[in-house]
């Protein structure tokens, strides 16, 4: 979870009171802006007498649902119109591109340059897909999506619909905050759950979740060539080997707040910083640079790695950029053509 949606969502949190929480929760933020304007800043929003959290009379409960139904209502609408809030990007093998919007909630589909929406899940609170957090391409290809409202994984098959792995029935999932996911040469998945601060494995049939490894703060995963993961944990780049062992490659103090890692070939690491504004670079056994920084990266969070090029997705700058080999960054149309 990058730092801008923990501290939107504290804010609306904040503002909104435990009558209504639940009708506007996931609005996007333009939608929070807009109730304001029309009920004033949170502080005038309510009658004076009336606190938060008590009991509204009825005809000013009833006005503040039916806003929040706009609010929703004109959110999608805007959402549709191109990318939002991209947080997780997978590029599948054939150069097709997808992305994790948050505020959608959905994923896009890039094909060269038309930018068209693959699936858009419900703004309902607890609903399937309703909070994606990261893609990922299974070894077949297909996609991958970690949802903390289901606090499930699921995969998308053929034609386009999802689903659940862990729920086996039931309404929700057994991964809290699904926030990174990579998958093992058996085609297994391993899932970052930065709510109960491990590492977990789940069969590509899913099923029940094992445990792989205890990692404080996990988010971003990688499972190279060498069979190893490599794991952004707080503010460190940890690698786990296959038996769980796990080696700090870089410790505190040098990141910001690094959100993915990929790693090429011959070892070489990279780590999207979004304090930073940078992709650092981690030669085998070197020190980290900072490889690609400054404009146009704003806030770089996710990214992927193909035919030797690093793709990144930056919520803030609401692009898409391409990194070659020499640290050229080209960005990418992503205009809506459906």
């Amino acid at each position: 979870m990058d730092a801008d949606s923990v501290r939107k969502d504290k804010e609306f949190e904040m503002h909104m009171p435990k009558t209504v929480g639940n009708a506007l929760r996931g609005v996007p933020r333009r939608g929070v802006a807009a109730s304001m304007a029309i009920w004033g800043t949170p502080q005038r929003a309510f009658p004076t007498g009336v606190r938060q959290g008590g009991t509204l009379p009825f005809g000013r409960f009833l006005t503040l649902w039916l806003a929040a139904a706009v609010v929703a209502f004109c959110a999608t609408c805007f959402a549709a119109e191109g990318l939002d809030y991209p947080l997780s990007i997978a590029v599948h093998r054939s150069g097709t591109i997808y992305l994790a919007d948050r505020n959608v909630p959905g994923v896009w589909r890039l094909e060269g340059d038309r930018l068209s929406l693959f699936f858009r899940g419900s703004k309902k609170f607890r609903t399937p897909l309703g909070a994606i957090r990261c893609v990922a391409l299974d070894r077949e290809g297909k996609l991958l999506a970690g949802d903390s409202a289901t606090s499930d994984v699921y995969r998308f098959d053929e034609t386009g619909t999802p689903r659940a792995l862990t729920a086996q029935g039931k309404p929700y999932g057994q991964i809290g905050i699904p926030i990174g996911i990579a998958v093992d040469a058996d085609g297994n998945l391993l899932v970052s759950d930065l709510e109960t601060h491990r590492i977990v494995k789940v069969s590509k049939e899913g099923g029940q979740v094992q445990p792989f490894a205890a990692v404080p703060a996990p988010r971003g995963l990688f499972y190279d060539s060498h069979k190893q993961l490599w794991v952004i944990s707080g503010r460190r780049l940890v690698l786990v080997s296959a038996a769980g062992e796990q080696k700090t490659v870089v410790d505190d103090g040098v990141f910001l707040f690094p959100h993915t890692v990929v790693a090429a070939e011959d070892g070489t690491a990279y780590v999207c910083d979004g304090y930073a504004k940078a992709v650092w670079k981690i030669p085998p056994g070197g020190k980290p640079e900072r490889w690609v920084s400054g404009s146009p990266l704003d806030n770089p969070v996710g990214m992927d790695l193909q035919q030797g090029k690093l793709f990144v997705v930056d919520p803030r700058a609401r692009a898409v950029l391409e990194i070659d080999g020499k640290g050229s960054l080209t960005r990418r149309n992503t205009a809506s053509g459906g």
